[in-house]
């Protein structure tokens, strides 16, 4: 069972290669690091008992070996001579007469099914030659892993990732950020909570200064899935052993410490076999002074042994969340790829698609305008929503601040009293000077209005842009596009019609000045309102609130009565008295300059009275009506007849071709989601065979 497990994990890896480096599922898993010169190669090749990863200056490994090591019992007739089972034979496919032979030990690569390199010889080639084909000639490294299953008897079911060594600075032809791009990818599959990190460092090296442990430590601070290997124990000074650091005195890992002695570079010149070397190591361990006691915890078979079952324990408990993390990433992937939908149509199928996505962007047009769609976001105002508030807070609000004084002064008021009563002198405030600067405010209310159904374009144009952000218009980029213009080219034809109904209805208030209004108050109540307030200025009395009038109460404060001059015109003048008898003609501009005269100062506090009850009467009223002809001639014509337009200018045979092409993307996405709903289902199969 325990074998089992590792080989079910070999298998999901198998299964995730199909798919690259985006790996969905973190799956438990060994991950060599080191520096180079740590002698990272020595050990796994110990662990195989095999010759087969490259050698040479520089940075050799330059992509992840995913390393499979499968046992498999030996055959009977098998005799161990040493060199177990060198073959010369290059490497024979599975159905070949050769076949019958089984070889004792072989290598697999994921990208050549079939295939078995029983000279390992050659399976370092094929690892140069595929890192090549990758990565080019250069030193650059590609996080594209290489996945090799090795079959023998001598191995203990076991799976480790091999990464490029650590290096500081970047020699040769190697990238100037090499340092950079090694720790980034070490980084990237340290970092994952299931993989257990195997640091080696050289043992005549200061461990505070390993750069294996130094970069276990940042994701691993505690120490509780790292164990450390400690190679080059023989090349120690004299005198020095690695107790401490065994006893975790020094830097303590939670999974403990391994010492290891790897091949010298001369035994890998002489050709110093492996299995002599295993014997060099355990006489090694046997005879020393400060290990003999422990031996039998030191080496690398002690160190295969401890890896397989760290890995089968890791396995074993993390699998349940394996089998979750599978299962929902599927999930995803099929949603996904059912949003993307299946390859196109042609003919009726074409026009089908089309006709349901002018439906479905219609009906959902409207439920957003109308506030009924299914996904209302809690987190601010839309569709709908955002148009009321342009009706009842910026345009109401807008309306109602303005003030028909900041514009027209007492002044003016006194002057256009004076001209709208021609030659004549008038007996009582003129009706012409309160409509002439009546209709001026009026005419002003157009600029807001129409400002109000350009802003109700745009939250339009908003609710627009936000359905065609949807992963179906993704899907067709043309298709997106022409919908935008026709819907915009709609919008804009409904915009002139709605501007000159709100034109018109401001013109309406305008045009007829309806005094007779129940909510106006006339000019005898003015009057009367005026007169009790300057009386009230000139005998000041206690007044009380409930007996006094409630329009008195409303008005503007009045002005104090100023000393009358002589004459109809007197107040238009101030200056330098005349001399009796000297008459002096008009000056050819005439405006006034003096202060007014009581009779001036009742005309205009009347005429300003009036003007702001019935500026007050049109504000109300506008803000009623403009928005109910924004909503007529814009907002509902739309949602009635904007389908049929859509309809009219794409339901058309002649472009349905050029409408429905897919964009690189979502072909390309639709593929990755295939391809890993396929790994994912497989996978899953996987998993559920074990834990069933």
């Amino acid at each position: 069972m325990d074998a089992t497990l590792i080989r079910t994990i070999n298998r999901l890896q198998d299964a995730f290669s199909t798919v690259g480096v985006h790996n969905p599922v973190d799956l438990p898993q060994i991950v060599v690091i080191g520096s180079q010169s740590s002698g990272k190669s020595s050990v796994l090749e110990n662990i195989v008992g095999r010759d087969f990863l490259p050698r040479g200056s520089g940075i050799v490994t330059r992509r992840p070996l995913v390393l499979q090591l499968i046992n498999r019992p030996a055959a009977a007739s098998t005799s161990d001579d040493g060199d177990k089972g060198k073959s010369t034979t290059s490497h024979t496919k599975k159905g070949d007469e050769n076949e019958k032979k089984e070889p004792e030990e072989w290598g697999e690569f994921l990208h050549q099914p079939g295939v078995k390199y029983t000279d390992f010889n050659l399976i370092r080639e094929e690892i140069v030659r595929d890192t090549e084909a990758k990565t080019g000639k250069n030193a650059g490294i590609s996080p594209l892993p290489i996945n090799l299953r090795i079959y023998s008897p001598h191995v203990l079911t076991l799976t480790l990732v091999d990464l490029p060594g650590l290096t500081k600075l970047p020699v040769g032809d190697q990238p100037k950020d090499i340092e950079k791009q090694i720790r980034d990818m070490i980084v990237k599959y340290i970092t994952k909570p299931n993989s257990i990190i195997l640091a080696v460092t050289a043992a005549n090296v200061d461990l505070a200064n390993s750069d294996g442990l130094r970069l276990a430590r940042d994701v691993d601070p505690e120490g509780a899935r790292t164990i450390g290997v400690l190679t080059k124990v023989d090349l120690m000074d004299a005198g020095t052993d690695v107790v401490d650091i065994l006893a975790g005195r020094v830097i303590p890992l939670r999974l403990g410490y391994v010492p290891v002695v790897n091949r010298g570079q001369r035994d890998i010149d002489t050709k110093k076999s492996i299995n002599k070397s295993l014997e060099g190591e355990r006489a090694f361990f046997e005879n020393h002074a400060a290990y003999k006691s422990k031996a039998q915890y030191c080496g690398t078979p002690y160190l295969a042994r401890k890896l397989n079952m760290i890995l089968m324990h890791h396995i074993r408990n993390t699998l349940p969340e394996i089998k979750a993390k599978i299962q929902a990433a599927l999930a995803k992937y099929v949603a996904e790829l059912a949003t993307l939908g299946d390859g196109m149509a042609e003919g009726a199928g074409q026009a089908n698609i089309v006709l349901n996505i002018i439906t479905e962007f219609c009906t959902e047009f409207r439920t957003i305008i109308d506030g009924n769609s299914t996904d209302l976001s809690s987190f601010e105002l839309s569709g709908g929503a955002r148009i009321s508030f342009v009706f009842h807070e910026l345009y109401s609000n807008g309306v109602k601040s303005l003030d028909p004084f900041d514009q027209v002064k007492d002044v003016d008021i006194r002057t256009i009293l004076y001209n709208s009563s021609g030659s004549s002198p008038a007996l009582f405030v003129g009706t012409t000077a309160f409509e002439v600067i009546i209709k001026q405010q009026i005419k002003r209310l157009e600029d807001p209005s129409l400002r109000c159904v350009n802003m109700v374009f745009d939250e339009l144009v908003r609710i627009l842009t936000q359905l065609l952000s949807k992963q179906l218009f993704k899907r067709f980029p043309q298709l997106k596009d022409r919908f935008y213009q026709v819907v915009i080219n709609f919008f804009r034809k409904q915009l002139s019609p709605t501007n000159k109904l709100v034109q018109d209805l401001i013109s309406m208030e305008s045009c007829y000045i309806n005094t007779g209004h129940p909510d106006f108050l006339n000019g005898h109540k003015a009057m009367a309102v005026i007169n009790d307030r300057i009386n009230q200025a000139k005998n000041p009395q206690p007044i009380d609130p409930k007996n006094r009038n409630s329009a008195l109460a409303n008005l503007p404060p009045s002005l104090e009565p100023e000393p009358t001059n002589n004459g109809f015109f007197g107040s238009f003048f101030s200056g330098k008295k005349k001399r009796p008898g000297v008459m002096e003609p008009p000056p050819s501009v005439l405006k006034a300059s003096g202060n007014l005269s009581e009779r001036e100062q009742i005309e205009t506090e009347v005429i300003k009275l009036l003007i702001s009850s019935y500026f007050n009467i049109v504000k109300r009223t506008v803000i009623d009506t403009v928005p109910k002809a924004i909503m007529l001639n814009l907002v509902n014509n739309a949602k009635e007849e904007l389908q049929r337009e859509l309809l009219q200018e794409l339901y058309k045979t002649e472009v349905l071709d050029e409408l429905l092409k897919e964009s690189e993307f979502t072909q390309n996405r639709r593929k990755e989601c295939k391809k890993m709903i396929e790994a994912l289902q497989k996978a899953d199969e996987i998993v559920g065979s074990v834990s069933g």
